[in-house]
């Protein structure tokens, strides 16, 4: 246990990572590793909403990627029109050498048929989506010949990537009718690097024992919340961003970067007040609310000039 009562991280050999910013790396369609970065680490990109893109030498992984107007075009003149409030970091045409698309589900904001199609002509890449969800997949563009439909608990390896398919709640845990689960969140190891993307999620019970056997360096979780409003008018919620951190305490993760906000007016939470939320918590964890399209490293704790004991990343 840390000094403030929450499990330590990383038990054994493995180091302790920190996350920090990459300064002046904006995306770009092949996602190269930015100068002053080491070829041991980890580099992302937050690519808006619960989107990214994560490089590791000649790896390149995109999760959840929404970079079209696609539920603008199908929601326009409706409740919730789905207008961007930024454009895409990155045009998904002009993307290159992906190794492997993982979907934690199938709304239009994680498995995108804009992007999917897009992504087709340039990149002979696997993907990796709930096999409850592999029908959506097909009819959204995904090459029958290079979709892996998965479920929490199996394993999967893919050119030098290691996925662990864990349970989301989205605001339920839901199975079909043989027991795959519709929404995911995935454990990556890339480079013996370990990232969890929770998928969109709530908590539930046992997740945290879940994840804190995994040594997981770093949690990419949703932080817009939820409330009835939404829930009820067919926008089911996620984390809040007290829970998004604690859930970070209880598995022992070091490191939060926090994402789902700022694309959608209806569907979003003011960075700045979840800036002072994280602020204030009394444990050691490090955490990071995004710029979009911006660069961001995992890098040993003795490698990093940045002072060991700040909390916040920018």
């Amino acid at each position: 246990m840390n000094p403030n009562g929450h499990p330590a991280a990383h038990t054994g050999a493995r180091p302790t990572r920190l996350l920090r910013q990459v300064p002046g790396e904006a995306a770009s369609g092949a996602f190269p590793a930015p100068a002053g970065t080491r070829p041991d680490e980890l580099t992302l990109w937050w690519l808006g909403q619960a989107g990214f893109a994560l490089r590791h030498r000649d790896v390149l992984v995109l999760i959840d990627p929404y970079l079209s107007d696609t539920l603008a075009d199908k929601y326009r003149g409706r409740l919730f029109p789905h207008i961007r409030m930024h454009p895409a970091p990155v045009a998904p045409d002009t993307i290159r050498g992906v190794t492997a698309v993982l979907c934690t589900h199938g709304h239009t904001d994680h498995m995108d048929p804009g992007t999917i199609r897009a992504l087709r002509p340039h990149n002979d890449c696997r993907y990796v989506v709930p096999r409850a969800e592999s029908a959506r997949a097909l009819e959204r563009g995904v090459p029958a010949g290079r979709l892996t439909g998965t479920t929490a608990g199996e394993h999967i390896e893919l050119d030098g990537i290691a996925v662990e398919p864990v349970p989301a709640a989205h605001e339920q845990l839901q199975q079909d009718e043989r027991g795959d689960h519709r929404f995911l969140g995935y454990v990556l190891t890339i480079g013996g690097i370990r990232v969890y993307h929770s998928g969109d999620c709530v908590p539930y019970d046992g997740q945290a024992e879940l994840l804190r056997d995994r040594d997981i360096d770093l949690a990419l979780l949703p932080v817009n919340g939820r409330d009835t409003y939404r829930t009820q008018n067919g926008v089911p919620g996620n984390f809040t961003v007290a829970e998004a951190a604690g859930l970070c305490e209880r598995a022992g993760i070091p490191n939060l970067l926090c994402h789902h906000f700022g694309l959608f007016d209806f569907n979003t939470v003011d960075p700045d007040r979840a800036r002072d939320q994280l602020r204030d918590r009394p444990s050691a964890l490090s955490w990071t609310v995004p710029s979009v399209g911006s660069a961001y490293a995992l890098t040993t704790r003795d490698a990093t000039v940045r002072d060991a004991t700040a909390k916040e990343v920018r």
